[in-house]
């Protein structure tokens, strides 16, 4: 990895660990009935599972499987490399659209107050991710990464992030590098608290896509 690796404090990082397992298992609890609710909406919307799973990149390169609720069709992988050629709206290495043909109508609203991203509670009990962190990219945008990119992957992949609460708006990957190399710089529980209470207002202003 390009640059010198940032050391984090072990007794913060113990705390940090700590407070996932917490505040992740109090986010199963209380997400559970909105959980429920999404998934008999998944499943009378589309054909399908009402789980998604799929192969992302976490801490030192390693791959996990992340759990989301199902918000596409469920052959959209099969249809995003033609998509990325011809209708990226974001530069760089990620692939996003706006109005993705393989969305459906209920993965739309899920979509838009982040409610598919709540399974991850799981991914951070099971220590792939954290509350707080980068996010996690899916495989084939890992493999077009240039060798000062890896440095996000020094901490574990996050359900939000500084990006999420700053600019996650902007189409520009290098945007989103920054903020994530800012924040593994300028890491400490203090951040991290300050990212989670920004969280809410920004899933409550409907800012997901």
């Amino acid at each position: 990895m390009n640059g010198a690796a940032v050391r984090h404090p072990t007794f913060g990082l113990a705390a940090k660990r700590l407070l996932d397992v917490v505040l992740g298992s109090l986010g199963i609890v209380l997400s559970a009935p909105i959980v429920g609710l999404a998934a008999v909406w998944i499943a009378l919307d589309s054909t399908g599972p009402v789980f998604y799973s799929a192969l992302r990149v976490g801490w030192k390169g390693k791959n996990f499987r992340c759990y989301k609720l199902r918000t596409m069709v469920v052959d959209a992988d099969a249809a995003k490399e033609e998509l990325r050629m011809s209708s990226n709206e974001r530069s760089g290495p990620f692939f996003k659209m706006e109005k993705d043909p393989r969305i459906t109508r209920a993965g739309v609203w899920l979509r838009r107050f982040s409610i598919d991203e709540l399974p991850q509670f799981l991914n951070v009990i099971r220590g792939d991710m954290s509350l707080v962190g980068p996010r996690p990219h899916p495989l084939d945008d890992f493999e077009l990464y240039r060798p000062e990119d890896l440095r996000r992957l020094e901490v574990k992949p996050g359900v939000t992030g500084l990006w999420q609460v700053t600019a996650r708006r902007d189409p520009s990957f290098e945007t989103n590098m920054a903020l994530d190399l800012e924040y593994i710089e300028k890491w400490s529980l203090g951040l991290d608290a300050r990212i989670l209470l920004k969280t809410l207002p920004v899933v409550l202003r409907a800012e997901g896509n």
